[in-house]
């Protein structure tokens, strides 16, 4: 493995966590959540889990990411009186 490659990787995944976590804009959010997943896919494909990487990406970075678009576009941001 390649450490420096692991350490930029691990530093990116905790920026983008914490980003997604201080973003006042939830389509923000979701997409900085799927850039942590794709991050957290690159780690576990250094780490030689490429199976594991394979669902990550499916999952957390693909249709995770569209479901939470697709429901910030079928909800309103107010109550309704």
């Amino acid at each position: 493995m390649i450490w420096q490659l692991d350490l930029i990787l691990v530093f990116l995944a905790v920026i983008a966590a914490v980003a997604a976590i201080t973003v006042r804009d939830l389509l923000s959010a979701v997409m900085i959540l799927g850039a942590f997943s794709f991050f957290m896919c690159m780690i576990w494909t250094q780490m030689g889990g490429l199976d594991v990487a394979f669902t990550e990406a499916c999952v957390g970075a693909g249709i995770t990411t569209a479901f939470f678009i697709a429901t910030l576009y079928n909800t309103t941001r107010r109550t309704k009186d």
